[in-house]
């Protein structure tokens, strides 16, 4: 399968009065399969319980999910409207803390909405619609630009090391973190990919692993603690992660771990880059520290697949993010260019046209 083959992880299917159809990731890899959402709360629980996940795939779910919210609105007041989008985007911010595009993609819908005051309620269900599918499309291309900023950093033979999942599974499609990597592909690189499991819930090596195999690209899938031992073995060559929040001066929180792989890439003089789009830069949050970590539940460590791996009375801590500071990240890899090094002021700059 071709990396432009595969499949869609979010869209709108048909008009106004249609519905969400996702990927649900909880399946993969043993089976693809395909959920309807039909309302807010459907896509509320798909991002809460990760069927749906990554910072931009959460976004525009979000944004998709505010449309579901408002189109059975029957009445034709204006205020009454914008007062039920604002309840519905308050609702879906609620579903996850970390990912800065859950909140960007729902201000953005508000926006738009209020922007559009003088019209009447049904155009205006019509323009947010709109706007949803911009923001999968905008995401698609932004991802693709990546793609393009970021494969010359891939040269033949090297060892590529990622964690978690940042590829097309993450966002509209093609990805972040994997996009310089399809490209790389695409123009005829041979490189090997080792993706970290990335405990608890492995989307290393059920989602990254999974997406890799069908473009045909080399993966190989090692357990997270042995990453420093291949970097000392002279194995990876280069390491590229996502990124679910990055602050105004460059500190990033990503899947939990990726501040160890930042650490030991440090260590071991290996170039540790991120790759995200604009809008998962947060200008607002002036550093890691300011960045909301999610807790998950601590039945993702015990047993997260079923099956006990803890004694049942334990306790387990369970976070889902991480924040590597700044000063560990050699470029971040945008849709505007990339940042090399990683200042404040070189993030203001891309962020001006943003």
């Amino acid at each position: 399968m071709k990396t432009g083959d595969l499949p869609r992880t979010i869209e709108w299917i048909g008009g106004i009065d249609g519905y969400v159809s996702l990927i649900d990731q909880t399946q993969l890899p043993e089976t693809l399969i395909r959920i309807e959402c039909r309302d807010p709360q459907s896509i509320w629980h798909a991002i809460q319980r990760l069927s749906v996940r990554g910072a931009p795939a959460i976004g525009i779910a979000a944004a998709m999910g505010a449309v579901l919210g408002i189109r059975d609105f029957a009445g034709t007041d204006i205020k009454e409207f914008l007062s039920k989008l604002d309840e519905t985007c308050d609702y879906l911010a609620s579903s996850r803390p970390t990912a800065v595009n859950l909140s960007w993609a729902l201000e953005r819908m508000k926006c738009v909405a209020k922007a559009k005051g003088n019209s009447n309620v049904s155009d205006i269900k019509n323009t947010l619609l709109e706007e949803a599918k911009r923001i999968r499309d905008e995401d698609a291309a932004m991802c693709r630009e990546i793609g393009r900023v970021g494969e010359s950093l891939i040269e033949d033979g090297m060892g590529v090391l990622t964690h978690c999942n940042a590829g097309g599974l993450a966002t509209a499609e093609y990805g972040t973190a994997l996009a310089p990597m399809y490209v790389a592909h695409e123009k005829g690189r041979s490189f090997r990919v080792f993706a970290d499991e990335t405990r608890p819930l492995l989307q290393g090596s059920r989602l990254t692993a999974w997406e890799l195999q069908q473009a045909g690209i080399d993966v190989t899938v090692i357990c997270d603690n042995m990453a420093a031992s291949l970097m000392r073995e002279g194995k990876i060559d280069l390491v590229i992660t996502g990124a679910d929040r990055i602050a105004a001066n460059g500190d990033v929180a990503n899947k939990i771990g990726t501040y160890g792989v930042a650490v030991l890439a440090k260590a071991h003089e290996i170039p540790f880059y991120v790759a995200a789009p604009r809008s998962t830069i947060d200008l607002a949050t002036q550093d890691g520290s300011a960045i909301p970590i999610e807790e998950r539940d601590p039945e993702e460590v015990r047993r997260g697949f079923g099956r006990l791996t803890a004694p049942a009375d334990i306790p387990c801590f369970c976070p889902a993010f991480d924040v590597t500071p700044a000063k560990f990240v050699r470029g971040l890899i945008t849709d505007a260019g990339l940042v090399e090094p990683v200042t404040a002021s070189g993030i203001a700059e891309i962020m001006k046209n943003a």
